[in-house]
Parts: C-alpha cells; sequence; structure tokens
C-alpha cells in the first residue's frame, strides 16, 4: 500500500486536475451556448435557401451550370472540419473514422482545423490545402473556402467535391457526416412544390441569372452552416469530456481518501501494538 505522504500527494494532483477541467467545463458551457444558438438560428434560412432552388431547378437544365453538372468520378476533394484543440472526447475520432470507406488514392483534402491536419499528415493523405477559421467564423472566411472549392470543381480537376464534419443534433449526440457539396445534389431539395398556390413566380432578368448568382452562395452558405454545426458540436462534446473528467476526479479524490484513511489506521494501530509489545516486554 503507498504511503500516507504519496497518497497526500495524489490526493492534492488530483483535486488540482479537477480544478483544471472544472474550469474548462464552465468555459466549454459558455461557448456551447452561443455556438448552439448560431448553429440553430441559420437553419431556417438555409432551408428557406433550398426552396427557392427547388423552385427553380425543373424548369432549368441541369446541365446548364457546372455546378449541377454531374460527372463520373475521378478525383474527388473532400474537406474536413475538425477542431483545432483536443479533449473533446471522441468527437475527432469518429468523424476520421468515416474516411476509413474513402479510396485514398484517387481523392484530396483541404483540412480545417488542426487536428484534422495532424490526421491527414500523419496517414499521408494528399493535402492540397488547409484553411484556419476562427472560433466564431464569419462568412468571409468560408467564402475563401467555398471559392476554392468550386474553382477546383469548375476546373475540371476534381469531380465530386465532399464535406465531412460533425453535425449538431443536441448537446449529447454529434453525428459524423459525409455529404456531398459538388455537383449540388438533387436529394438536398425539397421534392414537392415548396410554395404552394396557383400564383406563378416570374425571375427577373430570368431563371438562369437567378440560378448563377444564388448558386455559389448556397454552397457558400452551406459550408458556413456546416462550420456552424461542427463548432457546436465541439464546445457540447468538450463540455460533456470535462464533466465526465470532473466528476472521475471528484470519485478519485473520494477513493484516495478512504485508502488514505486506511493507511493512517493502519499505521495507528501498529503504533499501539509496539507500545503494547513494548510494555510486555518490560514487564
Amino acid at each position: 500500500m503507498p504511503s500516507t505522504l504519496d497518497l497526500r500527494r495524489r490526493i492534492r494532483s488530483v483535486k488540482n486536475t479537477g480544478k483544471i477541467t472544472k474550469a474548462m467545463q464552465m468555459v466549454a458551457a459558455a461557448k456551447m451556448r452561443k455556438a448552439q444558438a448560431a448553429a440553430v438560428a441559420g437553419r431556417p434560412y438555409d432551408e428557406v435557401l433550398r426552396r427557392v432552388l427547388a423552385l427553380m431547378r425543373p424548369n432549368v437544365d441541369a446541365g446548364s451550370h457546372e455546378l449541377l453538372r454531374e460527372r463520373e468520378v475521378r478525383k474527388e476533394l473532400i474537406v474536413i472540419f475538425s477542431t483545432d484543440k483536443g479533449l473533446a472526447g471522441a468527437l475527432n475520432s469518429n468523424l476520421f473514422r468515416e474516411l476509413i470507406n474513402v479510396d485514398a488514392a484517387s481523392s484530396v483534402y483541404v483540412a480545417v482545423g488542426r487536428k484534422g491536419l495532424q490526421f491527414l499528415t500523419r496517414t499521408r493523405r494528399d493535402l492540397i490545402a488547409d484553411f484556419p477559421v476562427s472560433d466564431n467564423p464569419e462568412f468571409r472566411e468560408i467564402r475563401t473556402i467555398g471559392r476554392f472549392c468550386m474553382e477546383k470543381f469548375t476546373s475540371g480537376e476534381v469531380d465530386r467535391v465532399r464535406v465531412l464534419y460533425s453535425q449538431f443534433v443536441n448537446t449529447l449526440m454529434q453525428k459524423p457526416m459525409l455529404r456531398t457539396l459538388l455537383p449540388i445534389p438533387a436529394e438536398d431539395l425539397p421534392e414537392e412544390n415548396p410554395l404552394k398556390g396557383s400564383a406563378e413566380y416570374l425571375f427577373e432578368p430570368n431563371e438562369h441569372a437567378v440560378l448563377n448568382a444564388i448558386l455559389p452562395h448556397y454552397v457558400n452558405y452551406e459550408l458556413f452552416q456546416m462550420v456552424h454545426d461542427a463548432r457546436a458540436s465541439e464546445h457540447s462534446a468538450r463540455m460533456v469530456a470535462m464533466k465526465s473528467a470532473t466528476d472521475n476526479a471528484k470519485q478519485l479524490v473520494k477513493d484516495l481518501t478512504l485508502d488514505l484513511n486506511k493507511a493512517r489506521q493502519a499505521s495507528i494501530t501498529t503504533e499501539l501494538l509496539e507500545i503494547t509489545t513494548a510494555q510486555l516486554a518490560v514487564q
């Protein structure tokens, strides 16, 4: 059994660690509330944007716009939204596990987040770019990533663009998603008429011009929404992980305190036995 001095040192060390994890839990909880609000607030606008595209798409030839044009996939680009810091539970591990079924030989990668960059470098995958994104992402930052992806797709360097990110479901659940960004998939758009009624809708100057203006914005906004989901997932996972670490630290302190009391009791008992034995020997 460890000595009482060793046990006291371990208790002090675990208590200090518990204070750190508690502080990180509080910080993550504050960031989580803000990130969750941003992720949820952007969904209605995303839904309206999809409905407008769904209204125009039946009257427009899919091959008339380069962002809608499908072709045989020989090379694909995968954008990975990961975290910059660790201590977020299994969030990044679950994310990278989705790449197991991806053919690395026919794929190139873009990293958004330091952990994704480290993973791609460690596994020696074909990394062609990495983009830093602030903790509170702004649309202009994401527009740079969107422009890069659209240039690669329209130039023919890649035949498909997919995004790997953590979809925010709730505080306790974050789902890794590998979604197609380009060409814009038809299944992402509502099939039913989004604007019910008998009225006709006119697009000025014409549907093609409106589509040319709205499609790049749609791609950028989809990336923007994915980043917000990834940030909400990150802070939620970190808050849960730090709460679990804090609870474990408290339990470990209790167990070590019990061991310390047992060691002290054993020491006292041993001393009493030695004193009693000495007295008997003197008599």
